[in-house]
């Protein structure tokens, strides 16, 4: 058995990756905080595409919560750490709280899972982690301090994670996002997205699918790690 835990899973990104996964042949675990509805939606779904589904309520900022998450998934072989939360605000108006509470999701929960997972990676023989982080991350955005360096720190730790793991047959990788179609872009203005498009050599948004496609691909590329895949458009060339 070979199952793929996805944090972040009932909606965006996570439901895709989900899906993508299962039309792979794995079974799919995946783990979400708040969106009930969502988390059925995307169970129906992977069954729907004939693999095994397997929601799993947490907050991966708790670490007993992450802890048992883990631990109760059947033949973990592949972790995707995409869960993650934004904020839209300038540095001198961002409160501590927020601040914590973005690296909370976005770097700590990340590393909460990955610390949990290896374990049972080296007692398989191997395994293969994808992070899901954002050229914001690599470029900055303004107004967006701390989910740009909470980003950043996701890609350092996917390498030095990359470097760690790989002697034990551990594959980790990273994903870099440019602006996708999800709910967490839902709150800008026609206005607002045609500024940014207009800085995308490709003129438009990502989809969820397409940001999907890229965790596949390095989730099948064996001899791949320590990588950042950029889905974004060409917005960083």
């Amino acid at each position: 058995m070979s199952t793929a835990l996805v944090t972040g899973g009932s909606r965006g990104i996570g439901r895709a990756v989900c899906l993508a996964l299962a039309r792979a042949g794995y079974d799919v675990a995946f783990c979400w905080a708040r969106d009930d509805a969502g988390a059925a939606e995307t169970a129906r779904l992977v069954e729907r595409a004939g693999a095994g589904a397997m929601p799993l309520r947490c907050d991966v900022t708790d670490e007993a919560q992450v802890a048992a998450t883990v631990a109760a998934v059947p033949g973990l072989s592949v972790l995707v750490n995409n869960a993650g939360t934004a904020l839209y605000k300038q540095v001198q108006d961002t409160s501590y709280a927020e601040w914590r509470r973005v690296f909370a999701v976005n770097a700590d929960g990340a590393f909460l899972c990955t610390r949990a997972a290896v374990p049972r990676f080296l007692r398989r023989g191997g395994g293969c982690i994808v992070n899901v982080s954002s050229v914001w991350g690599e470029r900055g955005g303004a107004c967006e301090a701390a989910y740009s360096a909470s980003k950043a720190a996701l890609i350092g730790f996917t390498k030095a994670c990359a470097k760690e793991l790989a002697p034990s047959g551990i594959r980790v990788n990273c994903v870099s996002c440019g602006f996708i179609d999800t709910e967490m872009n839902a709150h800008l203005s026609e206005a607002e997205r045609a500024a940014f498009f207009a800085d995308v050599p490709l003129r438009r948004a990502g989809t969820p699918e397409e940001a999907a496609a890229a965790v596949l691909f390095l989730v099948r590329s064996r001899y791949v790690t320590g990588e950042v895949l950029r889905v974004d458009g060409g917005v960083t060339m």
